[in-house]
């Protein structure tokens, strides 16, 4: 690959000017991918993926090989210091990029890929130990190995406290014995981050241990679970007597609960910035336009409802990476955040039923009627990955607004 060159860098603190950057951007798409044409471009309804196994590898593969193009050309881990591939950049050049990137026709982005740089990358940079940091995160940012979550449990629900899973030392081994399940894109990693209970004598929030497991190690099983919206992305993981050295423990034994914690605040900032899942304000106004509806004071009002949170949403989320480049410690932001997307996710598909009435029951060949039934069957499954909405407002009342702890 050709070396991409750089706008020279200017300002006091070295910060590249970001008139120059966006065109720097620009120019690097240009000589990649061609630009979207909105107008040609058949709408996608679907908030999660319903293809089959080999063609959801095939989808995941492209998207590997853009990610891994883009942090080789700088773009792809802009933020992150130059040890880790990135350059050091701040949130404004992020979003400056991904907003330029909207404008051209992308390999679309799975879960598991999400899940890998920006949850997983980031806790190991926050909590892993020097040899964990270098042996994964490069990896990790290009994709060239995936990682998906190994921690809710059939028994558990949304309480990770609660989990089950149990892990005993076995002098520098340890052995695993339990079942996860809804991890996303299990099937397709070579690399799951677990969270286990290493003491149960211990309170349930600190008898916990996390590891990185290899995927293929022997006594791990994965089984696709079939999605009422079409497709398998979700799976239960059953580890059966699986053996992991301690190099592969995240954090001290008993900072299970840390671990957990931070990556999900990282799966709460990222939930909340995916903005391109499932319908949108612009499908509702092209919606009513081929109805005839656009002057109905209703209409109106419900689109520009939708509109409205869609602004709160992106601004919550630029908030939260700006906080978290200056290095403060983000508060209920990222809870608040992801409440807003999918309580919205909601929102467009209830509009858009209200406008169809009838004609969305049934697949009757008439484009943008039928289509619709794939957003409002995956907008719940965003209500519970990433913690589900329960949880979000119990985050938000407690550590946001310091009402009394809910009675566990």
């Amino acid at each position: 690959m050709t070396a991409t060159v750089m706008p020279a860098e200017t300002g006091q603190d070295g910060a590249e000017d970001l008139r120059a950057f966006e065109a720097a951007s620009r120019a690097w798409l240009d000589s990649r991918l061609p630009r979207r044409d909105a107008a040609a471009q058949a709408p996608k309804y679907s908030i999660f993926h319903n293809l089959g196994h080999e063609d959801e590898r095939a989808l995941i593969d492209e998207g590997r090989g853009w990610q891994a193009e883009r942090v080789d050309a700088g773009f792809g881990a802009m933020t992150w210091a130059p040890q880790w591939g990135g350059r050091g950049l701040t949130a404004s050049h992020e979003r400056i990029y991904a907003g330029v990137e909207r404008e051209y026709l992308t390999p679309e982005r799975h879960e598991n890929i999400l899940v890998t740089v920006e949850l997983v990358a980031p806790t190991l940079l926050e909590l892993g130990n020097d040899w964990q940091q270098e042996r994964f995160i490069r990896p990790f940012l290009r994709t060239d190995e995936l990682c998906c979550q190994l921690f809710s449990e059939p028994g558990a629900g949304s309480d990770l406290a609660g989990l089950s899973t149990r892990t005993v030392r076995d002098g520098e081994n340890w052995r695993v014995n339990g079942q996860k399940v809804w991890s996303s894109g299990a099937q397709f990693s070579e690399w799951g981050l677990l969270i286990a209970r290493s003491d149960p004598a211990a309170p349930k929030h600190k008898g916990m241990t996390a590891f990185m497991v290899p995927m293929d190690l022997e006594g791990v099983e994965v089984r696709p679970i079939r999605q009422m919206s079409g497709g398998s992305t979700f799976n239960e993981v059953f580890l059966t007597d699986v053996v992991l050295p301690d190099e592969f423990r995240v954090s001290e034994v008993g900072d299970g609960w840390r671990v957990a914690l931070t990556t999900l605040g990282f799966e709460r900032q990222s939930s909340a910035g995916i903005v391109d899942a499932g319908g949108n304000t612009a499908d509702l106004i092209r919606l009513a336009t081929s109805l005839g509806i656009t002057g109905a004071p209703e209409v109106r009002g419900r689109i520009a409802e939708s509109h409205l949170y869609e602004r709160a949403q992106a601004l919550l989320v630029a908030r939260y990476a700006e906080l978290e480049q200056a290095g403060a410690v983000p508060g209920v932001e990222g809870s608040i955040g992801k409440l807003v997307w999918t309580q919205n996710l909601k929102r467009v598909g209830d509009t858009a039923a209200s406008f169809l009435g009838h004609r969305i029951l049934a697949d009757t060949g008439e484009a943008d009627t039928f289509a619709w039934t794939q957003h409002l069957l995956g907008a719940p499954g965003y209500r519970i990955a990433g913690g589900s909405d329960e949880i979000q407002r119990n985050i938000i009342g407690e550590r946001g607004l310091g009402l009394p702890r809910e009675p566990r």
